[in-house]
């Protein structure tokens, strides 16, 4: 199977979807980079979405994605300030200019087609791209988007990897297998598989800054009021229950707040009203197409944020060491998911989005909080076997109603697995991790495809609003 580094389970990129936003933007870029030498000799391009891609591309925003990254933009990077001025810039001419250099004609109406009717065999979400040169030659590649912002090209051979990691990890079992033998942490063994990739400096200050883009996403939702784009007049709710919770505080920056948070009431009451605060503060950001954390998904980047700044907030015992343990561990759980079912939404339904974040988060914590590794499997499995099921329905294809919410609930069923898992014993589970997964991924195949991030079943339909993409 494919070797999978932390660093491709957390992408620093834009909302408010990985499948339909990062995956379409990445795939835009590659098939310029592959295509480099021809760039000078393009005179025509257009892009054809299929499948769940097309069905809820436009509240996705996935042809704003096929835009920036035709145009060379980089997803982490690009001030989110910026991105609606590029984007009219470029229906306002119909012209863009190929990786930033090469200007030709494109008009967005005409150039991005949405074929809605037409689902390409491998994955749901496919794409399609197609140039024509000064010499009429023609250039053609199909990209797949297939969850957490990875991105195959049609005949890609997959799972193929030269490299070689001293704790290969393909189920659950492996990693359980890796950490008895070693004496080992979970997060031990894939900072020692990381190695392979990249320096330990280069580790740690990578993962901060994992970090540090969760914080901030959570600290300005929670300070930005107002109503979502996408015409559903959705009301951000973070921003108020910030006000009610902290009250009349002061304080200048993000870290200033946590130490007010951390001095504050700490009741159960107030600890839930808390969690659920920053799972909604970072998906209502993802929605406005603001800088997340893919975790394993934009759809899903609220959870893990939320639950490990519940153990930020509200532990005593953590620390900077504890934040990269966290993400560490968090991390191999998602690839282990994305490895044996899926981490699309569009494959398997929201159980692939908010249950894979809720077990990669409930995994986490409890090895933070002292748990074994046992213990913490058992976390991730309990999480996981709570989401069975959850079928994906946006409202007007847009990444807000349920999803917003969802977060917040995945993140306290995380919590409660974690608690649950600590006080219990793994020795009596009769479900193991893999067992659930394996389950998952059946589920996932079983489920009719209107449930499937297509906005053709469930709330999606028996909610109406006026949206065209609905």
């Amino acid at each position: 199977m494919e070797r999978i580094s932390v660093f491709d389970m957390f992408k620093i990129g834009i909302g408010p979807s990985s499948s339909h936003t990062m995956g379409p933007w990445r795939a835009a870029l590659r098939f310029l980079q592959d295509n480099i030498l021809q760039i000078p000799h393009i005179q025509s391009l257009s892009v054809e979405l299929y499948g769940s891609l097309a069905k809820t591309g436009i509240g996705h925003g996935t042809d704003v994605a096929v835009l920036l990254g035709l145009s060379g933009e980089d997803p982490v990077h690009i001030p989110v300030t910026e991105i609606s001025a590029k984007i009219q810039k470029i229906k306002k001419e119909c012209q863009i200019y190929l990786l930033g250099t090469h200007q030709i004609p494109f008009d967005p109406q005409k150039n991005i087609i949405f074929s809605k009717n037409k689902q390409l065999a491998f994955h749901s979400n496919a794409l399609r791209f197609f140039a024509v040169c000064e010499d009429q030659s023609q250039i053609e590649a199909v990209f797949y988007s297939i969850g957490g912002g990875f991105v195959v090209k049609e005949n890609e051979e997959l799972g193929k990897d030269s490299v070689i990691l001293p704790y290969p990890v393909d189920c659950a079992e492996d990693l359980l297998k890796h950490c008895q033998n070693t004496q080992s942490k979970v997060w031990e063994v894939v900072w020692k598989n990381e190695q392979i990739w990249r320096s330990d400096i280069q580790i740690k200050q990578n993962l901060l800054a994992i970090w540090q883009v969760m914080k901030d996403c959570i600290f300005k939702g929670c300070h930005t009021e107002g109503e979502l784009e996408g015409g559903l007049k959705v009301v951000r709710r973070a921003a108020n229950m910030n006000k009610n919770l902290i009250g009349n505080v002061i304080y200048a920056n993000a870290d200033e707040w946590i130490k007010a948070i951390q001095s504050g009431n700490q009741s159960f009451q107030r600890v839930l009203k808390w969690v659920a605060c920053f799972a909604l503060a970072v998906n209502e950001e993802n929605a406005s197409f603001s800088r997340v954390v893919t975790a394993p998904t934009n759809g899903a980047a609220g959870v893990i944020p939320a639950v490990l700044m519940y153990y930020v907030c509200f532990h005593e015992s953590a620390n900077e060491e504890n934040i990269i343990q966290f993400l560490l561990h968090s991390a191999e759980i998602g690839s282990i998911f994305k490895k044996g079912a899926t981490i699309s939404a569009a494959m398997g339904g929201c159980q692939a989005e908010i249950g894979v974040s809720s077990a990669m988060a409930a995994a986490a914590l409890t090895e933070c909080l002292g748990g074994s590794v046992d213990q913490s499997l058992m976390a991730s499995e309990i999480a996981m076997e709570h989401h069975l099921g959850l079928t994906c329905d946006p409202i007007g294809g847009l990444v807000q109603i349920p999803c917003i919410e969802r977060n917040s609930m995945g993140a306290i069923k995380a919590i409660t697995a974690c608690q649950m898992a600590l006080e219990g014993n793994p020795k009596n589970a009769k479900v193991s991790l893999d067992n659930v997964i394996k389950t998952m991924w059946e589920t996932a195949k079983d489920m009719n495809s209107k449930y499937k991030e297509t906005a053709d079943g469930g709330l999606a339909i028996n909610v109406p609003v006026s949206l065209s993409e609905c």
